[in-house]
């Protein structure tokens, strides 16, 4: 049953319907019916007959509302850890260089393989679950640590669950293209031919697959590649995204231009013809600070470049076991500001407003206009700015799903 008509009161409300109203409140009241927000505005404004029908009235003493998080990038689900990595890069081992000796994505897939399907999930769930404190209320879970037919759609599956035992919203990609696994050594073709026109109908067929993704960058897959990759995907109806510019631009950009893809995440390195081509495009780049410390690179996104050409900007945490061990996207905000330059109020449009367009989910999510989920975070914060300055700070005092209480108090 859909919980009662509600007014949520006395609340510094951002709405995030853009960057500009990301910066500062403005309303203070929000009425929610069945799951949706019917209004929102300032309380003197509601009419008498609205604020009437609204059979709970929750005062939210003056704290600061915002849309509910959401996380447009993680490798949640995977098996064991990569902390000797971190500790060789610390001596001076590039990340290519590890990879290159059978390590990287290669070792968390040896893990992954195996572990069962319940493993994965406990493995995975105190990753979700910090994700979900921080008021997160939707996220995206790719595969791309099987390699395999079966290990692909295992992780999915653990995917699929951990949204609908929790009841958050998980949209989930499929990243076989993410490595070469070692029974295809040589046949990168044959490898892409294979996830593209056996493995991806198949779980479309099992209804596991939300998006189609590609790690296109130097040591990876090419343009050329997944270009027959999104080939695919276009037949069977599904968007598609694209890991580029990370470590080198070998033209994957262009590629996902051309396929309108919904996002392109990490983008270090990028030409300014290609920022226009994603404005263009109409797609979401998403910035992962948190890879980008952990491997100390040396060049930062563009982001200057991706405002003047007005790109949408997301921030997302990229958590993974490899390059951001991270399950925090409060800290992704900061270090966007810090790190990237971002503005408070980009960050915080970074984590809702356009993660929901990198996932497909807008406008029922990520902003509080009528007519959207009623999905919303409840912060003891001052003030919007605050959530893109502190770090090891959870001030999430409460999360509302569609109109009612998830966690926290009131």
């Amino acid at each position: 049953m859909p919980p009662p008509a509600a007014l949520w009161r006395n609340a510094k409300v951002v709405t995030c319907a853009s960057v500009a109203d990301a910066a500062t409140a403005g309303a203070d009241a929000i009425v929610t019916v069945g799951g949706r927000i019917e209004w929102v505005g300032m309380e003197s404004a509601l009419a008498d007959e609205r604020r009437a029908s609204c059979s709970a009235v929750h005062n939210l003493g003056g704290r600061l509302v915002t849309p509910g998080l959401i996380d447009c990038h993680t490798h949640l689900v995977f098996a064991g850890d990569r902390a000797a990595e971190f500790a060789e890069r610390q001596r001076g081992v590039s990340y290519e260089e590890i990879a290159r000796r059978g390590g990287g994505i290669l070792s968390t897939v040896r893990a992954t393989r195996a572990a069962d399907e319940q493993e994965l999930y406990e493995a995975a769930l105190p990753r979700f679950e910090s994700l979900l404190r921080e008021g997160v209320l939707a996220l995206e879970i790719k595969s791309g640590y099987g390699l395999t037919l079966e290990d692909e759609a295992r992780m999915l599956r653990v995917a699929r669950t951990l949204g609908a035992r929790h009841d958050v919203v998980v949209r989930t990609s499929y990243l076989a293209a993410h490595a070469l696994p070692p029974e295809f050594a040589g046949r990168a073709d044959d490898y892409v031919r294979v996830l593209s026109r056996e493995w991806l109908p198949e779980l479309v067929r099992r209804e596991l697959v939300d998006a189609v993704d590609i790690y296109c960058d130097r040591g990876a897959f090419s343009a050329t590649q997944s270009r027959a990759l999104f080939e695919a995907a276009r037949e069977q109806g599904l968007p598609v995204r694209m890991h580029v510019g990370q470590f080198a631009d070998v033209g994957g950009v262009q590629v996902a231009a051309e396929f309108a893809a919904v996002s392109c995440d990490h983008l270090e390195e990028l030409a300014e013809a290609d920022a226009q081509r994603l404005a263009a495009a109409g797609t979401v780049a998403v910035l992962l600070p948190v890879a980008y410390y952990t491997l100390g690179q040396a060049r930062p996104p563009p982001v200057d470049l991706l405002r003047r050409a007005g790109v949408p900007i997301a921030v997302a945490t990229d958590c993974n076991p490899g390059t951001s061990p991270c399950a925090s996207l409060l800290l992704a905000m900061n270090m966007a500001c810090r790190l990237f330059g971002l503005h408070a109020e980009e960050a915080l449009a970074g984590a809702t407003r356009y993660a929901a367009q990198a996932l497909g989910l807008a406008p029922a999510h990520g902003s509080i206009a009528c007519g959207a989920n009623a999905d919303f975070v409840v912060w003891d914060l001052a003030g919007a700015h605050e959530l893109g300055y502190w770090t090891g700070l959870n001030r999430c005092r409460a999360a509302i799903r569609r109109g009612a209480l998830a966690r926290g108090a009131l």
